[in-house]
């Protein structure tokens, strides 16, 4: 047993060792925007043209101008604790403050111009602050983000009919006392209000808190169904081929070979206190 749990712990080791190879911090190379990260995966070199994009939006308690505050959770975290992410993916800082469509927008066009990538396949997700920066971006750019999710979030936008234009996935907890889950049910129900509900899709998490749908980011089936979209798919449709509930986000770390569920590494409490799922 001894041996087995050092092989694991190698294991483990090497591979957070080959996911920092292949990241690049870059700071001050946009006048007046965002510090970013940048992962490439391992397969990179041979997919070049073909390969997705990722853009991942921090919640405000990772805000500020240290890097690697924003590596605590999400995309980032996740490959590095094991998650196969098969997609240029971007992690800029907000130094405080709402998130700026623009500034989001400045990073992915720094990035095309370096790496090539699949620019009909760029999504956005985000969570809390970046929830609501995932609405604000995907509903500025819908032409240009082919599927977006956003987590625990809102949106500053008084016209949110762009949302409309793009498949759209929210997660919300109704136990979220940080950002109450009206503030998606509203979006939620402009969007049906005006008609442009065809690609959307939400989940209301029963009893579920601030901090559980980080766990979202540990998910295969999150970026399987991201994947799944493109810019190029006559009539944009949205695929209703997965869930998320519930079940999922227990499983999540266990899906990655964790030991613990690890709550420091989400905003708030990781307490889940009911189970179900309204999709």
């Amino acid at each position: 047993m001894k041996r087995y749990l050092w092989s694991l712990t190698l294991l483990l080791a090497a591979m957070q060792l080959q996911a920092y190879d292949f990241l690049r911090a870059v700071k001050d190379s946009i006048p007046g925007g965002y510090n970013f990260w940048v992962y490439t995966p391992v397969d990179y070199f041979y997919s070049q043209e073909q390969t997705p994009v990722i853009i991942f939006l921090h919640g405000a308690s990772l805000c500020g101008r240290n890097l690697d505050r924003v590596r605590r959770y999400g995309p980032i975290d996740a490959i590095i604790k094991g998650r196969s992410i098969d997609a240029l993916t971007i992690v800029p800082q907000n130094p405080g403050g709402a998130w700026s469509p623009k500034k989001v927008i400045a990073v992915l066009d720094w990035v095309r111009q370096r790496y090539p990538c699949d620019s009909t396949r760029v999504y956005v997700l985000g969570m809390s602050l970046g929830g609501y920066g995932t609405m604000d971006v995907c509903g500025t750019y819908p032409d240009r983000i082919a599927a977006g999710m956003a987590l625990c979030g809102g949106t500053s936008l008084s016209d949110v009919s762009g949302l409309g234009r793009l498949p759209f996935w929210i997660i919300h907890g109704t136990a979220d006392k940080a950002v109450p889950v009206r503030r998606s049910k509203v979006v939620v129900e402009k969007l049906k209000a005006s008609g442009n509900d065809t690609r959307l899709l939400y989940s209301w998490l029963p009893g579920a808190n601030h901090g559980a749908p980080a766990r979202v980011f540990y998910l295969r089936k999150t970026y399987d169904w991201l994947f799944s979209h493109s810019l190029a798919d006559p009539g944009r449709p949205v695929c209703r081929d997965y869930s998320i509930g519930l079940d999922d986000l227990h499983k999540a770390y266990r899906d990655i070979n964790r030991k613990a569920e690890a709550p420091e590494l989400i905003d708030g409490p990781s307490v889940i206190k009911a189970e179900g799922n309204e999709y």
